[in-house]
């Protein structure tokens, strides 16, 4: 359970990163933008010099459903590594929310070497990863963009590709925010 007024909070955050980005409430919050604004480096394997091939070829390839993004904390600039494998709308969910534990200040849990790549990575505890969730799918699908959706009138398939998010995220973000129940109560009252 989320500690009192973090949902709230969340919201307000998505809409007044946006206004500081000089975009509108409703306008689509690209994640290397926000990355750009938390001065966040973004690569993918493949630009990490010191990586060898073959881990490269195996993180993109046949170890590619075993990860999705992760970040390298660093005292000048943190670092993120996503997977160039996944569809742009999930590159971009994975962007946020790795973003989402940046901008809330996380530190990781534990860390481990992964049996597979080799790779030291970090993990957050289970409330740090349902905070930046959370936070996340407010950030690309705030409760203001998913009103404007509805009111514009637009298919799921418009949005998702406007917002750059997958039909499942749309769909979550609707439900859970309590906007598919508002639109449908709406709908009941006008008919």
């Amino acid at each position: 359970m989320f500690r009192r007024g973090f949902k709230s909070w969340c919201e307000e955050t998505a809409i007044n990163v946006r206004q500081h980005q000089g975009l509108s409430a409703t306008a689509p919050l690209p994640p290397l933008a926000l990355a750009r604004e938390l001065r966040v480096t973004v690569i993918q394997p493949s630009d990490l010099k010191d990586l060898p091939s073959d881990v490269c070829r195996r993180l993109v390839g046949k170890h590619s459903d075993s990860w999705s993004a992760l970040t390298i904390p660093s005292k000048r600039r943190p670092l993120i590594v996503f997977n160039p494998a996944h569809s742009a709308a999930r590159q971009n969910s994975d962007l946020m929310h790795e973003l989402a534990h940046i901008f809330l200040g996380h530190k990781p849990t534990r860390v481990f070497i992964d049996p597979h790549t080799g790779l030291a990575l970090r993990t957050h505890d289970k409330e740090q990863e349902e905070e930046a969730s959370w936070l996340a799918g407010c950030l690309m699908l705030p409760r203001e963009v998913l009103l404007h959706i509805k009111a514009d009138g637009l298919t799921d398939e418009t949005a998702c590709r406007h917002y750059g998010v997958s039909a499942k995220m749309l769909t979550y973000r609707m439900n859970v925010s309590g906007v598919n129940l508002q639109h449908r109560r709406g709908q009941a009252w006008r008919s």
